[in-house]
């Protein structure tokens, strides 16, 4: 019973591997790291007792829970795994539980995020052994509760956010300006879903990638990105990384949706500022600016308050840069693909309240759109699209090449070091 219980958890291993060769560990990296357990199935199930969450893995994992208020959550923190189920699971009603869905949430880290129809608490998790194949069910048992008693649980609650990294490191010396690239989303966070179930972490990802990979072949560039995977990193922290990291230009991926409307197309390019440019704007950012409560998180503390008259000059300048680079972008974007009506607005988005780094978000199509999902998916598209934002990039640090950036307490006083034609 032992040997086959062994075997069917290295089917299960090399059945996930097969269909995520990322999962993959190199001999280099084996004796250090072991493969996460996997997932193959999370079912749900409701009784006059409450409503039973069950996950099949292929080995156990240690798992906590705690819930959150407004809107109504549990959270399960696990520690990493490697989720294979069917792209439908957790969508579906059952009993006390609305949907629910997973993902990596930091570094060895995966969180489950339940979507409560009403009050419920946590009961005891439970781990068993399945004797006819070996696989571990992990059990995590919800039960209906009054309203006070969830406000108690939920003031309990577990709110330490995940730690964000940059993903290459800043070399004292170097003066070639630093370029943080943020792909959108990520992790426990799928972002808009496309009908046929493709998410905008992966679409933007991927480009994220291939943008990263074109700005280092030039040799001009220090780049970093915010996420080198599918982990999800708080929206306050994808600032902090820019800002700590001393960046001279932030550069936020997303793609959008609306399926009311699947006729819309085209990419926008958005910079921060307290007013929104339209009512479509000013609720793409509040939408956006929900990620961290989606992913069970709450949202950390943005840049300081403007305390004095030069870090008011030094908001006013970076935004007149953010500005300007988005018409730069816009400019060598036009000629190689769609961009919408208004290609240059303003909103409120989180990732942009950098006080002293330039910074916009690109939203490089709509998923809804069939044409744009098609294009955003194409290597060539994204060749030509990442080319063209190259260029503007130089185009940016080129025409700033004499100009020093205002003091500020973040930021080095030197100059930004010329680009080479």
């Amino acid at each position: 019973m032992l040997r086959s219980a062994r075997l069917i958890r290295s089917a299960i291993l090399t059945l996930a591997v097969a269909l995520n060769p990322a999962l993959a560990v190199s001999p280099t990296h084996a004796q250090d790291r072991a493969p996460p357990a996997v997932a193959i199935a999370a079912d749900l199930a409701a009784s006059p007792a409450g409503t039973k969450l069950t996950l099949t893995l292929s080995k156990p994992v240690d798992a906590r829970a705690f819930v959150m208020e407004r809107p109504d959550r549990a959270v399960i923190d696990l520690a990493e795994v490697n989720f294979q189920l069917a792209p439908e699971t957790g969508r579906r009603r059952e009993g006390l539980v609305q949907s629910f869905r997973y993902g990596l949430f930091a570094p060895g880290r995966s969180r489950i995020v339940v979507d409560l129809a009403g009050p419920a608490t946590v009961g005891r998790i439970e781990t068993t052994t399945r004797a006819r194949d070996g696989a571990v069910i992990l059990t995590v048992p919800f039960q209906r509760a009054d309203r006070d008693s969830f406000r108690k649980a939920a003031s309990a609650g577990d709110l330490a956010p995940a730690s964000g990294k940059a993903v290459a490191p800043v070399e004292a010396g170097d003066r070639r300006p630093l370029i943080v690239v943020d792909a959108g989303h990520g992790g426990i966070d799928p972002g808009a879903i496309a009908v046929g179930g493709v998410f905008e972490k992966d679409i933007v990802f991927g480009f994220a990638q291939v943008l990263v990979s074109r700005l280092e072949a030039g040799g001009r560039y220090r780049v970093a990105m915010t996420r080198d995977r599918d982990v999800y990193v708080p929206l306050s922290e994808r600032v902090r990384i820019a800002r700590d990291a001393k960046a001279d230009l932030f550069v936020s991926i997303h793609a959008d949706s609306i399926s009311s409307a699947p006729q819309v197309r085209g990419a926008t390019i958005y910079t921060g500022s307290e007013k929104a440019t339209d009512s479509e704007s000013a609720k793409l950012a509040e939408r956006e600016n929900k990620a961290d409560a989606a992913a069970g998180a709450e949202s950390g503390e943005g840049p300081p308050e403007i305390a004095d008259i030069l870090q008011e000059l030094t908001l006013r300048e970076t935004r007149g840069f953010s500005s300007g680079f988005a018409k730069t972008l816009m400019g060598q974007l036009g000629p190689v693909m769609e961009m919408s009506t208004k290609p240059h607005r303003e909103a409120g988005f989180k990732v942009l309240r950098s006080p002293d780094v330039p910074s916009v978000l690109v939203e490089l199509g709509y998923l809804s759109s069939q044409r744009d999902l098609d294009l955003l998916q194409s290597a060539e598209w994204r060749a030509s699209v990442t080319g063209s934002m190259a260029k503007a990039i130089d185009q940016f640090f080129g025409n700033r090449a004499s100009l020093v950036r205002p003091a500020s307490p973040n930021r080095r006083s030197a100059a930004i070091a010329p680009v080479s034609p």
